[in-house]
């Protein structure tokens, strides 16, 4: 079929400057049982082309899910109609910047393939898991599920690029509800941050088989603990919080396009400003954020953006510094800011735009106990439970589902309810210590949300537990 549609692209080519055809196809598939019953297993399919046309000046789009020949041929006309509609009224001129012709071909990981596992042993495993939530009379609710999304895609241009792309994704997710009179306490493997490329082999690298019986019993133990103490205080954070504190307060602050302004009708702007590129201190020595497509399991890892960059491992802070944004070819070429290959889209039927991709917390040199020990009175945190941040994404406030006492350098009594609270634009500046590569998770999110129309996209997050200093902690539910 590829073969196939690469030689109908090639027959419908429009006479214009550049014109491109990105195919995808993708299936999602969900499993799951909750409360010991298995749900019913949902199961889509979905495939189409998207053609790009730049010709002079303007930029159109034309996507269809018609992939015969005269299907390709309208939405190249569609494209290049909005090409011309567009030349000379867009805050992009587009002859100024070319796009790149790439050739080249990426597969992901996959070891023991979704497929190659029955339904019948997966909902077995789920229903096992099941059991092992449910540990006490206080669990009233319990969820365990596989979602798997096999992606393929072939990227052609006007001047014979060809880049094919498989990948694997996995989401395994642990949920347990635990609760006693007025009082209800929820853990999870994660908050569902143990996403990965791969295949069944998943499971064990995220510890999924091993993780039931921990939920269920922090859950338990939480609804008696007392609530987190308030106060100016130093925070411990484990990675599956952090991986949300760099999602929002790095990771959407540089993305170029919000930057300019482009998603202030919907998600807001950014306190981030060109000029503070190459010189702004965003936080302490110990930060150090990389845009890394060069780990193969982490969630958002690929070989080519949907506008044909090629992805490299690439500093976006380095020491402190803020150096590079998040922004793909069209934004670098109307900011003269440099960027990486992150734009990105969630399918055929949408254009793409800058997102996030692997954004990391690159590893310092502190074990967890000596972090732990440099702490007089502190609070250590883990799994993120609820967020909220500003239209900049600079003020946000924070809450996890578990929390430790850090008192004289040791951890103590557990607490409920934790929450902080800060501002992007020096939080990070009190980052005192990075924990080293054996604090360090690989993780992700499967439903970052932005773009008008919206658009749901994977994105990839690791770091190390990290100590931040002076922090305001409160509690309450």
């Amino acid at each position: 079929m590829l073969k196939t549609l690469e030689s109908r692209f090639r027959e419908i080519l429009p006479a214009v400057e550049f014109c491109s055809l990105r195919f995808v196809s993708e299936r999602h598939e969900l499993v799951a049982v909750r409360q010991n019953i298995t749900q019913p297993a949902y199961r889509a399919e979905d495939c189409g082309a998207m053609i790009t046309v730049i010709d002079n000046g303007g930029l159109g789009y034309g996507a269809t899910g018609n992939l015969t020949a005269d299907g390709l041929r309208r939405a190249a006309r569609q494209a290049e109609y909005w090409a011309r509609q567009t030349a000379g009224r867009s805050v992009v001129d587009y002859e100024k910047f070319t796009l790149p012709q790439p050739t080249g071909e990426y597969i992901g990981p996959d070891e023991t393939p979704w497929e190659s596992v029955p339904l019948s042993d997966k909902i077995a495993l789920l229903q096992e898991e099941n059991k092992r939530l449910k540990s006490d009379d206080r669990i009233v609710d319990w969820e365990a599920s596989l979602r798997h999304t096999r992606s393929e895609t072939l990227y052609l241009t006007s001047g014979g690029g060809k880049v094919y792309q498989r990948l694997s994704f996995m989401a395994p997710e642990l949920r347990v509800t635990a609760n006693e009179k007025a009082e209800a306490q929820q853990r999870t493997l994660g908050g569902r941050g143990y996403c990965r490329q791969g295949g069944m082999e998943v499971l064990g690298q995220v510890g999924f088989r091993r993780a039931a019986p921990r939920i269920a019993q922090e859950a338990i133990e939480l609804l008696s603990a007392p609530n987190c103490p308030t106060g100016t205080m130093d925070l411990l954070l484990a990675p599956d919080q952090m991986i949300l504190q760099i999602h929002e307060s790095i990771g959407h602050p540089l993305e170029l396009d919000r930057i300019l302004g482009d998603e202030r009708n919907y998600a807001g702007t950014s306190f981030v400003t060109p000029e503070m590129f190459g010189t702004y201190r965003y936080g302490s020595e110990l930060l150090n954020i990389t845009y890394d497509p060069t780990r193969p399991e982490q969630f958002a890892s690929f070989g080519y953006d949907d506008d044909g960059l090629r992805a490299e491992k690439t500093y976006l802070i380095e020491k402190g510094i803020l150096q590079r944004g998040l922004g793909g070819a069209a934004s670098q070429a109307r900011s003269g800011i440099g960027g990486v290959a992150n734009s990105r889209a969630d399918g055929w039927n949408r254009p793409p735009i800058d997102r996030m991709a692997n954004l990391n917390l690159e590893p310092g040199d502190s074990t967890f106990g000596e972090m732990v020990a440099a702490v007089e009175r502190g609070v250590y945190m883990k799994t993120n439970r609820s967020w909220s941040i500003d239209d900049s994404r600079n003020k946000f406030q924070f809450g996890c589902e578990w929390a430790q006492l850090i008192e004289n350098g040791k951890l103590t009594s557990l607490v409920r309810n934790p929450n902080y609270r800060g501002i992007s634009a020096t939080f990070w500046r009190d980052l005192k210590m990075a924990g080293d590569e054996s604090t360090f998770e690989i993780m992700g999110t499967p439903n970052c949300g932005k773009g008008e129309p919206n658009q749901m996209m994977r994105v990839g997050h690791a770091a190390p537990a990290c100590l931040f200093a002076d922090i305001d902690v409160f509690g309450g539910a």
